[in-house]
């Protein structure tokens, strides 16, 4: 891919974290927070970024592709691992920086804004939290039955987990989406792409997956009234598989949130509309 460099950070307890950058090297910085069992190599609108001038950033979470797997994780360390990566790629220029977070990658989005690390916010069908009250009582009990061991039975859960390889998860997805999202996912150049991330995902046994789905399957436990930037939920109508309720209830958690449905997507919005998304966060 053009103007692709890999990075590198090493945290205080001397694990690594592996990442790349995409786009300008000297381009505005958007940390991008992929979504479940994808690593580094997962991308959006590559094809725009020098046009629009933007370096986007992405990293593999703990025990996810080249990332050193650590099983204490928890919510609030992989933010301070993203912040970590990010001062490392960044130097001089670190501060806050725009953070666009997909699906699975939700919950780590919302906690980097938490903790004060992000300079706006896009979450592009973000996946709901399963474990809130009211998105819970939404659900099938099949949706909620694995969040609810996650919950009560964390061990259980994940020795459920563990049992997912990069083809299963594939064969969820797919299953899982609406025909128009389903054959965009199947179609060239995404689904090479998604293989390929997916393949890296499921590196050290699946270790980095089980660990993520384990953290937004459980209750979150953020302070999102702490969140002081601008942060917006975008969704497709015809997303079936994110949100029962399309994250109106997410948005209405978040001070000064603002939620955006758009008539002709659907759960692939992140690539069918990259432009817009991109072009409202170089704005």
């Amino acid at each position: 891919m053009q103007n692709e460099r890999q990075q590198q950070a090493v945290t205080a307890d001397g694990r690594v974290l592996s990442g790349t950058s995409y786009g300008p090297a000297g381009g505005r910085p958007v940390l991008f927070v992929a979504g479940a069992a994808t690593s580094k190599l997962m991308t959006f609108g590559s094809d725009l970024l020098s046009t629009l001038n933007l370096q986007l950033l992405t990293m593999d979470r703990p025990g996810i592709g080249g990332s050193t797997p650590d099983p204490t994780r928890t919510l609030a360390s992989t933010a301070a691992d993203y912040l970590v990566f990010v001062s490392a790629v960044l130097g001089e220029q670190t501060g806050k920086v725009a953070v666009v977070a997909n699906s699975q990658g939700a919950v780590f989005g919302l906690a980097l804004a938490c903790a004060g690390g992000a300079d706006g916010l896009t979450l592009v069908s973000p996946a709901d939290e399963i474990a809130h009250p009211r998105i819970h009582a939404m659900l099938p009990r099949e949706a909620t039955m694995l969040s609810d061991l996650a919950q009560t039975k964390p061990e259980e859960a994940a020795a459920i987990l563990a049992g997912f390889s990069a083809h299963a998860m594939e064969e969820m997805v797919m299953s899982g989406s609406g025909p128009e999202d389903a054959g965009f996912y199947r179609r060239e150049p995404f689904v090479s792409l998604y293989r390929r991330s997916l393949e890296e995902g499921f590196n050290n046994g699946g270790a980095g997956y089980v660990r993520d789905t384990l953290i937004a399957m459980r209750t979150w436990d953020l302070d999102l009234d702490a969140i002081d930037c601008t942060v917006q939920v975008l969704f497709g109508a015809g997303d079936i598989t994110h949100s029962p309720d399309h994250g109106e209830t997410l948005t209405g958690r978040i001070p000064g949130a603002t939620r955006r449905v758009f008539p002709d997507a659907g759960g692939a919005l992140l690539w069918t509309h990259a432009r817009e998304i991109l072009e409202s966060v170089a704005a």
